[in-house]
């Protein structure tokens, strides 16, 4: 099959394309900044002659929007809500326009489109947008409009002949650079992986395995349609979280953090506490339903998996 992925150049593009070359795939990632052989220009908000590459293909799986790790400051927010917008309304233009359109759209959006709660877990069926929860920033409203935004691109764009889902994607995990986990096992190996702010709150993950073959099987299945939660259906609090990514690595003891210095911490890395503080408790109801079987559910698994690989520098 030939796949096109828009913003395919960041973490979860890096593991989807490397994973369906690898099975085979001809796949082309497009890119502001495209550099190797495979990836084609675009600036994710004017059609141009990389609409080419859309018209005759079998996929389109667009990651494009600009990177959550930042301090969520007002100009940063409306650039986030900017790309994934204008990208996604381009690539519905792009199907729109092609004489031999893709048949199946997987467009990226978010498990934060949830809201913050402690009490049960959000499937696509009976869980609650969030929005309007009390006693929250002001700012994680404005996360939640980015993705109902996002998805409503998707929805609206005017391509019949396109089945179209939506990937509520709960953090992927992969031993690659610079990604989550990564980051998360920085902090775990200089003893600061304790609780922050108590703990309670919940991690949704997904093993990056998971997340290759969980599109794979949405490519495959033609039935499926709209939003369907990517996320392991084992999330945990955020102390036990930590707890098992100590363990994986051999550290007995992390250091916890209060709500004012995780504050202090995200200020210094040019980042924000809403991707540790906010409660994501999100279950894969619609993957499971249709039959999917996941290779890595429960966390202690997966992480002494990506443990394993991130040890070895074998990345699969």
């Amino acid at each position: 099959m030939k796949i096109v992925i828009p913003g395919g150049t960041g973490q979860v593009g890096t593991v989807l394309k490397r994973a369906l070359s690898a099975a085979g795939h001809d796949v082309v990632v497009l890119s502001r900044h495209a550099r190797q052989q495979g990836e084609v220009h675009w600036d994710g908000a004017t059609l141009g002659p990389w609409a080419g590459e859309i018209d005759g293909s079998d996929v389109v799986v667009n990651l494009a929007g600009r990177s959550v790790n930042c301090r969520y400051t007002p100009a940063n927010l409306r650039e986030m809500m900017d790309s994934r917008v204008h990208s996604a309304r381009v690539v519905g233009e792009a199907i729109a326009a092609a004489a031999r359109p893709p048949r199946v759209w997987l467009q990226m959006s978010t498990a934060t489109v949830y809201a913050h709660r402690y009490d049960a877990p959000n499937d696509e069926a009976t869980g609650v947008i969030g929005g309007t929860e009390p006693d929250t920033p002001g700012y994680w409203a404005y996360s939640v409009d980015i993705a109902k935004a996002w998805e409503r691109e998707q929805e609206t764009a005017g391509t019949p002949h396109t089945r179209k889902v939506a990937l509520r994607a709960a953090m992927v995990m992969s031993p690659d650079r610079g990604g989550v986990f990564d980051v998360l096992l920085r902090l775990v190996r200089l003893g600061l992986g304790g609780p922050v702010a108590g703990g309670a709150q919940y991690m949704s993950w997904i093993h990056d395995q998971d997340f290759v073959r969980a599109v794979e099987f949405l490519v495959a299945r033609d039935d499926i349609t709209g939003p369907v939660n990517l996320a392991a259906p084992g999330p945990l609090p955020h102390r036990d979280f930590m707890r098992v990514m100590r363990t994986a690595w051999g550290v007995p003891v992390g250091l916890p953090a209060t709500r004012w210095m995780a504050e202090a911490g995200a200020f210094v890395l040019r980042s924000d506490t809403e991707l540790l503080l906010k409660s994501r408790r999100v279950v894969p109801g619609r993957l499971l339903d249709a039959g999917f079987t996941f290779g890595r559910p429960d966390w202690p698994a997966a992480a002494d998996d990506l443990v394993r690989r991130l040890r070895s520098r074998e990345v699969r």
